[in-house]
C-alpha cells in the first residue's frame, strides 16, 4: 500500500474506538430531526407524524365544529337577541343581561346550590376509585379483580334516565324497598326520591354507582406503573400489606389523584345537568336547579337566549378561574398539576 510522505498506516485494535475527525463529530451531535440546508423542519416533522396528525383529524375537526366555532355566539349576552335579526342585527344592550344576572336572588340560590351539591359529591365520590383500585390491584385474586372491574364499569354506559329509572324503582314510593318496608309492617316508609334533605346523598350514590369503577380503571393503570422494586424493598423491610399501601401505593397515585381533581374543578359550575333536571320535578327547584338547569330554564324554555348565555359564559369564566387557582394551589403543595411554567418547574426541581 503507497503511503504519502509523512504519514504511517493506522491500524485499529480490536475493541479500540478511534477518534472522529471534528466534521463526523458534528454530525453525530446533530439532533436527529434537524432538516437538511434548504428545508424547513417542519416538513419533516409533518411528513414523520402524518398518521398521527391524520387519526387525530376528525377529533380536531369536532372540537373546532362544537367547541370553538359556537364562542362566536357570545357576542349575544351583549345585545337583546332577536333570533329573526340574528347577532348581527339584534341590537346591543351592553352589561345588562350580566346586571339582570347578578340582582336575581335566584341565580344566586342556583349558584350556592350548585357548589354545594359539588362539594358533597366530590367529598363522597372521589375516594372511592381510589379505593376500588386498591382494591382490586392488592387484595384480590386476578380473576376476581377482571371480573369485579368490567361489571364495576358497566354502569358507565347507561344513559342518565336509565340510572334514575333504576334508583327509583329500588328506593322510590313504589320502589323495591318500600315494597319491603310496608310487607312487614312499616307505615309511610321514607321515600328517597323525593326528599330534599337527602337530596345531595342520593345524587352522590348515583354518581358513584355510575362512574366509580370506569373512574377507577385510570388509577388500575397507575398502580400497575409502580416500580415493583419498591413493593419489594418495603417487603424486606418488614412492611405489610396495608402498610405497602400506605407508604407505597397512596403516595404513588396522589400526583394523578390531584390531576384528575383539577380538570374536576374546571366542571365545578357546569356538572350534573341531565342528572339534575331528570329529578327537577320530583324535589323541586330549591333542591336541583343547579346553574346549568337555571340558564336552560331562562334561557331556552324561556327564549331569553341573551339571558341564558350571559348565565352561561358566567359559568365559563369562573370554570376557569377555578381550574387556574386549582392549579395554583398544587404547585404551592409540590405537585405538578396539569400545567407548569418554566418557572414553577424550576422551583420543583431545586426542591
Amino acid at each position: 500500500m503507497a503511503l504519502r510522505q509523512g504519514t504511517s498506516p493506522v491500524t485499529e485494535a480490536p475493541g479500540v474506538d478511534l477518534p472522529l475527525a471534528p466534521a463526523e463529530r458534528r454530525r453525530a451531535s446533530a439532533p436527529p430531526d434537524r432538516a437538511p440546508k434548504g428545508r424547513p423542519a417542519w416538513r419533516l416533522r409533518f411528513r414523520r407524524d402524518r398518521p398521527l396528525l391524520l387519526m387525530v383529524l376528525p377529533a380536531l375537526l369536532l372540537l373546532i365544529l362544537f367547541n370553538y366555532l359556537p364562542m362566536f355566539g357570545l357576542v349575544t349576552a351583549f345585545q337583546y337577541y332577536n333570533v329573526y335579526q340574528g347577532f348581527l342585527h339584534s341590537p346591543w344592550v351592553g352589561l345588562q343581561n350580566f346586571n339582570q344576572l347578578f340582582t336575581d336572588p335566584a341565580f344566586w340560590k342556583s349558584l350556592w346550590l350548585t357548589l354545594e351539591l359539588f362539594a358533597v359529591q366530590t367529598v363522597l365520590f372521589f375516594p372511592v376509585p381510589m379505593a376500588l383500585a386498591i382494591m382490586l390491584d392488592r387484595l384480590l385474586r386476578k380473576w376476581l379483580r377482571n371480573l369485579v372491574q368490567a361489571v364495576a364499569a358497566i354502569p358507565h354506559f347507561f344513559n342518565w334516565v336509565l340510572v334514575i329509572t333504576l334508583f327509583e324503582q329500588m328506593l322510590g314510593g313504589a320502589g323495591v324497598l318500600d315494597t319491603f318496608l310496608r310487607n312487614h309492617g312499616v307505615n309511610n316508609p321514607f321515600d328517597f326520591m323525593t326528599d330534599s334533605s337527602t337530596f345531595p346523598l342520593l345524587v352522590s350514590a348515583q354518581a358513584i354507582w355510575k362512574e366509580a369503577g370506569f373512574s377507577a380503571i385510570i388509577f388500575v393503570a397507575a398502580i400497575a406503573g409502580l416500580n415493583p422494586e419498591l413493593y419489594e424493598a418495603s417487603a424486606a423491610d418488614g412492611a405489610g400489606r396495608w402498610r405497602q399501601i400506605w407508604h407505597v401505593t397512596l403516595p404513588g397515585i396522589i400526583p394523578l389523584a390531584v390531576l384528575l381533581m383539577i380538570l374536576n374543578l374546571g366542571s365545578a359550575l357546569s356538572f350534573g345537568f341531565q342528572q339534575m333536571f331528570l329529578q327537577l320535578g320530583a324535589v323541586g327547584t330549591g333542591a336541583a336547579q343547579v346553574l346549568s338547569v337555571y340558564a336552560y330554564q331562562y334561557g331556552i324554555v324561556q327564549g331569553q337566549y341573551s339571558y341564558g348565555t350571559a348565565a352561561g359564559m358566567f359559568i365559563s369564566v369562573v370554570s376557569v378561574v377555578l381550574l387556574l387557582g386549582a392549579n395554583w394551589l398544587a404547585h404551592r403543595f409540590g405537585q405538578a398539576g396539569f400545567y407548569q411554567s418554566d418557572r414553577s418547574r424550576r422551583k420543583m426541581l431545586a426542591r
